[in-house]
């Protein structure tokens, strides 16, 4: 991130990251994918704000995705859902090659993608109570203490995201660490633009399919923690 990078209201971005780019292996599909339908899926990272209607050619509610891995999960939460318009930011390039190449086997038309740090895609690319909901599944969870600043949920990040979720806009965050989970539960308490739609965690959403986090988590006998707020 660029030093002088700032908001539109010309407050700076925070300068730690969230995330570690893994290029990771790419198979020979992925990057025929990435080569031949980035066009059709993929949006470049810019400064202005992108127009919705313009994108997906509709007005139906959009639904922001940080870090949606391989992409699985996503392409069957567009398919299950026509009607909704879900935009994926990713960093992990075979992660998007995936994507891009089932949404096209599926010929998906509410589904773009953008590969950038999702803080500054954010600020910079996402108008101000524009999306219907935004959902962060198995973030990084940074687990040694000592990079526990490094993870995404803070009150700095909440406060940006409360602007851009429309009132009675959705925030649904899941993750297997439950001290990561009751660090996301302790500052959306304390965010004054969100309140909690359960007493504490929430039951599994049967919306959120089963991604192969959560499969190796419960192999690990780890527990699962959903949370989820309401933009008020």
């Amino acid at each position: 991130m660029k030093d002088n990078l700032s908001t539109p209201n010309g407050k700076p971005l925070r300068q730690i990251k969230s995330f570690a780019k893994r290029i990771g292996r790419i198979t020979k599909s992925q990057k025929f994918a990435i080569e031949n339908y980035w066009d059709d899926y993929g949006i470049e990272f810019s400064n202005s704000h992108l127009l919705f209607k313009e994108i997906f050619l509709n007005n139906n509610p959009v639904v922001l995705e940080i870090g949606f891995g391989m992409g699985d999960s996503l392409i069957k939460m567009a398919k299950e859902n026509p009607k909704i318009n879900y935009l994926g930011v990713e960093v992990h390039t075979p992660g998007i090659g995936n994507l891009l190449l089932k949404a096209h086997l599926e010929k998906l038309n509410n589904i773009k993608v953008i590969e950038h740090d999702a803080v500054e895609v954010l600020a910079l690319m996402i108008e101000d109570n524009s999306l219907a909901g935004m959902q962060v599944f198995f973030p990084d969870p940074w687990h040694k203490s000592r990079h526990h600043k490094r993870r995404l949920i803070q009150e700095k990040f909440i406060n940006l995201v409360s602007n851009k979720i429309i009132k009675t806009g959705f925030l649904h965050i899941a993750t297997d660490w439950q001290h990561y989970a009751e660090q996301v539960l302790h500052v959306l308490l304390e965010a004054k633009h969100f309140k909690n739609k359960y007493d504490g965690y929430s039951p599994r959403p049967a919306s959120r399919p089963f991604t192969k986090f959560e499969k190796r988590g419960k192999r690990l006998d780890h527990g699962v923690w959903d949370i989820f707020f309401i933009r008020q």
